[in-house]
Formats: structure tokens, sequence, C-alpha cells
């Protein structure tokens, strides 16, 4: 073999089963990502270590990563060298920096991978690997066309999968279970008397605050709502359908839950998952506004509004003016549905937002606060990533109640898809815990435009 070629042996140890590479975007989405392979030996191409270097000094969750994965690699070369191989921790394989350069006499690459772009060094760098080594050898990335194309020539590509919480959206917890029951214990629930559902009377677990729609064995029209609590507690009425103050009325089940949910103080985090136009978001600051500057009492000093910066289709560059100014173009949409709750009145919303009580924000400046007795909204969660949601769930202080709306078939974040977001981990993280409660809306309410457009589109 030419001693420009790469000769894979480990002596000594136990020879690990894999091979893989990891693409930059498994780094950028999880800097912990080299501790999750158990035995098996992972090859880092410089073109990786010099993507992440372009990306530490941004202040996301991706900049986040990658000053992480960063310390951890300079961790693990204190206690060997990179170029020859460190393992990574105890019963766990090794990690090796290598650079395309010493393999490429080993690697015939197909004409049309061009080497002046970085996934394709890594894709050329992954087949060497696979090509000098007696194991089988895959890389991972969470880029779609990547896998594409490492699959069309011939080398075994996966996605990164550890950030998924579901197989696939359909698995994800909705917060409605269907029950069939007697006739008799739906007339003894609109009689005001209580009814409860053994654990060994249905097929699927139900977990806190999950609605149950109960349905006669016998009549399938006749059926009623209520929320679940334990086994050890009857089925609870809907106690709010309404918002009063703001004149929102509930157009459709979905609709009521979420208004049940958002008005029941008991219930600190709250999901809302659903397709535009469904009134999630209008909901959720409905309800705020009635907790903070309703006309009954008050259970919270200030309704706080947020949401990531993620524009739709081309970014529209630098912005003059104040932080305020700059953050105007990404907030509109909740300040349409606060002057929409407000009457339209532009002085009255000024108003509220001028004595503390209304706060429009970017996330960005949330790292590091402690927010006390607020009621707290991140609209559009669905492009966050898990890290983020937990640095900005872990803000939260006594008194708040936070409130995650989105849809997770609009998600405009590279780094996270269907399963892997933020508000998918939060929904499935926080189902089984009573202080919480997750409502899917299925209906538009909007415009019948918008409905008709989110089906046929």
């Amino acid at each position: 073999m030419s001693s420009s070629r790469l000769l894979i042996t480990v002596v000594g140890v136990r020879m690990a089963k894999k091979n893989y590479i990891l693409d930059t975007s498994v780094y950028l989405t999880d800097a912990e990502a080299i501790l999750k392979f158990d035995n098996h030996d992972i090859f880092m191409p410089l073109k990786v270590l010099e993507e992440i270097d372009k990306h530490k000094k941004r202040q996301d969750s991706v900049g986040v990563n990658a000053r992480k994965i960063i310390r951890i690699l300079d961790e693990l070369r204190q206690t060997g060298n990179l170029h020859k191989g460190v393992r990574i921790g105890k019963g766990k394989g090794l990690i090796r920096a290598i650079s395309y350069e010493i393999l490429k006499d080993s690697t015939v690459l197909p004409p049309d991978l061009d080497l002046s772009v970085p996934d394709h060094v890594i894709i050329a760098t992954a087949m060497a690997v696979d090509k000098d080594s007696r194991r089988k050898t895959c890389l991972v990335s969470r880029d779609i066309n990547m896998r594409v194309i490492c699959d069309s020539i011939g080398l075994a590509a996966e996605d990164y999968t550890t950030e998924r919480v579901v197989h696939s959206s359909d698995e994800l917890y909705s917060g409605l279970a269907t029950h069939l029951v007697d006739d008799q214990v739906i007339d003894r629930f609109y009689d005001d008397e209580d009814v409860y559902i053994e654990e060994d009377e249905i097929e699927e677990k139900l977990y806190p605050n999950e609605y149950v729609l109960m349905v006669s064995n016998a009549n399938d029209k006749k059926t009623c709502i209520g929320r679940f609590d334990s086994h050890f507690q009857p089925i609870k009425k809907i106690l709010h359908s309404k918002i009063p103050d703001w004149k929102i009325s509930a157009r459709n089940k979905e609709q009521a839950f979420a208004i049940d949910l958002l008005m029941d103080p008991s219930v600190k985090v709250v999901s809302l998952v659903g397709r535009a136009g469904s009134g999630k978001t209008l909901c959720a600051i409905a309800a705020g506004l009635q907790q903070t500057i309703g006309l009954r009492e008050n259970l919270y000093d200030r309704l706080i509004v947020s949401r990531p910066v993620q524009p739709l289709g081309k970014d529209i560059g630098f912005l003059p003016g104040t932080m305020e100014e700059k953050m105007m173009p990404w907030l509109m949409p909740i300040q349409d549905n606060l002057q929409f709750l407000v009457g339209g009145n532009k002085n009255t919303l000024q108003m509220f937002m001028d004595n503390g009580k209304i706060e429009i924000e970017a996330l960005t400046y949330i790292r590091g606060r402690s927010i006390a007795n607020a009621f707290i909204i991140i609209d559009e969660s669905q492009n966050l990533t898990s890290h983020e949601i937990k640095t900005i769930m872990t803000r939260v202080g006594e008194g708040t109640k936070i409130v995650l709306t989105g849809d997770i078939e609009q998600i405009d974040n590279v780094y996270v898809n269907e399963t892997s977001n933020g508000l998918a981990h939060a929904v499935e993280k926080f189902k089984e815990f009573p202080i919480a409660g997750h409502v899917t809306f299925t209906k538009g309410e909007r415009s019948e435009v918008a409905t008709l457009a989110s089906k046929v589109l």
C-alpha cells in the first residue's frame, strides 16, 4: 500500500463495527453527536472542521453547537493525537481527523463531483475511507440531497435520527383521544355526575390534560367531550370556550380545547400545533391579553410575545435603524393579531407597550433572562431546535405561563424537520406532566380562501 493511502487498523482494541463520517449539518444540530455512536469509529474530514469554524461566531443555537464541538475536540486532542485517532470515551470508538489530500490517490471520483464544493469533498473523503477499510462505512447527514448523491454513487448514507422524537409527524401526540362508552356514561356526564375512565378500559394510554371524545357504543352520534386528569379524578368539563373581554369565541372543538387550556392557570405549559389560519396564535394572544390587561382579575403582570427570526424566502438583508425597527418585519404578524384584538387602534396598542404590559421582542435576547409572573407566547416554534426550546423554557420564572405555537409542516430552519424541531420535542417530552397540555388544530378558520389554499396548494 502506498504511503499516501490510509490504512485503517486498530491494534490491541476491539474493532468497531462501522466507520462513520458525520456531515457538518450533524455537528451543528447536535454538538455531542460523536458520543452517540457507541463503539463505532468516527472519521472527521478537515473540510467539516473548516465549515464548523465559519459558524462559531453566530449567536443562535448553530453557533452554540459550533463552539461546543470545537471545545469537545480540543479536550479530546489533549488525550491523544486526532490525526492518529483518539478514544472518544469508555466503551466508545475512535475519532480521527483526516484530510482528503492523503486519501485521494486511493479513490476514483465520479467526474460530476466538483471538489470546489465542500459537500463533495466530504463525500470523496467518505469514499476513500470506505475503499481503504474492511468495515462498512456510512456517511451521516441531515442534508437530504447529500444522502441522495451518496446513494447514487454507491456510498451508504443515513439521516441523523437521534434528535427525532417520533418516526413521523403522524405519530406526534395530538392531545385528543376517542373512547367508546355506554350511553349511561354520556348521560351521567351531562347530568354533572362524576365520570371516570379506568385504566383497563382504554386501549391507549391517556395523558394529563388530554381531551377525550366519548362516543356511545350504541349510537355514534351521541358524544361528549371532557378533559382527562388522571384515573383517580373524574373527567372535567370544558370550562372556558370564550375570551369575553376580547370577544373571542371558539369556532370549533379544537379552539375550545385551546382556550380551555390557555385560561387554566394550573396548566403552565401549552403547545398549539396546526396549519396556518387555524387560530392558534390569535387564541393565545387573546388569552394572554385577558389575563394581563383584561377587565377582570389579572393573573400576570405582562404579556410577552416573541418569534424566531426566520424569513420566508430570500432574506431582505441589512436593515437600518434601532433594534425595534430592525425586528419590525419579523414581528408584524404578532402586531397584526394584537391590533385586531384592540380594534385596530394603534394608539391603544402603543400605550400598553409603553407601560410595559405588552412586550414584543426577538428570541435572540431572551437568553440569560429570568421571566416571572408573565404570560409568554413563542410563535412559530417549529423553527426552533430542541436546544433553543430548552434555552427559552429554562428562562421561565415563578408565576409564568408559556405557550408554544407553530405549524410543523411549515419549517424554514434547515437544521430541523417535522420530527426533530423544538416544538415537536416540547409536545412529546411534556405530555406526561400535569402542568402541560397540548392541542392539535386540523381546521382553518382565518377565511374561506386561506382554508382552501392550505388544502389544495
